[in-house]
């Protein structure tokens, strides 16, 4: 099972790749039409708000003190 603070790393990675793939992605996408281009804009953009959003959860989980009075898996 991968760590809370493996998921919000790999996040954290996802959405760097995403900041640094901006000015590449513009070029890749001039040679398609105005309609694929919004697609595929739109597309990144609902990935990085996604992964924004799953980067705050787990933050915020992470930051929950451990709740000891709910199931435990057995030893």
């Amino acid at each position: 099972m991968i760590t809370i603070d493996e998921r919000i790393a790999k996040t954290e990675r996802l959405l760097r790749r995403l900041e640094d793939d901006k000015p590449y992605l513009r070029v890749r996408l001039s040679a398609l039409g105005a309609e694929h281009r919004q697609s595929a804009t739109a597309f990144t953009d609902r990935v990085r708000a996604e992964a924004e959003e799953e980067l705050r959860r787990l933050l915020a989980e992470r930051g929950m003190p451990y709740d000891w009075t709910g199931p435990q898996p057995a030893d």
